[in-house]
């Protein structure tokens, strides 16, 4: 493990993933980021299709990554995922990439989700299941958002 992150899933490069260069297409690390993601949400007790049974969706609404060093096929990447933020309606997992052979650095960054109702994709809070299994596994409390202003009748 690296400092700050307590889950990993490992991912094995693909030749199809690299580009003419040789490396891993740098558009490769955003489903990267997703798989990380995915099997962080079922390593907390919280699967994404348990989100959905809910009724609860997310649509992700921001990414960002830092390419540090190149990654080939057929590497093993470890790619590390946290939940960096839980907001009223939104989530923020934030993810590192490093070689599993020699533990470079090969990305980081981060994806922000905002959580909605599935189907209609009416702006939803994040299930308090979520919020509870995501601080349960990272051993920290969020900070609860402010509660909604309402207009008096």
């Amino acid at each position: 493990m690296i400092e700050g992150f307590r889950f990993h899933s490992p991912v094995k490069v693909r030749f199809n993933e690299t580009d003419l260069q040789g490396h891993v297409n740098f558009s490769q690390f955003y489903t990267y980021f997703d798989v990380g993601l995915t099997d962080y949400l079922e390593a907390i007790g919280y699967s994404y299709l348990r989100m959905q049974a809910g009724g609860a969706d997310m649509l992700y609404v921001e990414s960002r990554c830092r390419h540090r060093t190149p990654a080939h096929w057929p590497e093993v990447l470890l790619v590390y995922a946290r939940m960096g933020h839980i907001g009223r309606r939104s989530l923020r997992f934030e993810f590192e990439v490093r070689a599993q052979a020699d533990g470079r650095r090969v990305a980081e960054g981060h994806i922000a989700a905002a959580t909605v109702a599935r189907g209609s994709f009416d702006p939803l809070p994040v299930p308090e299941g979520l919020r509870q299994a995501a601080e349960a596994f990272e051993g920290v409390t969020f900070p609860s958002p402010p509660p909604v202003a309402t207009e008096a009748t």
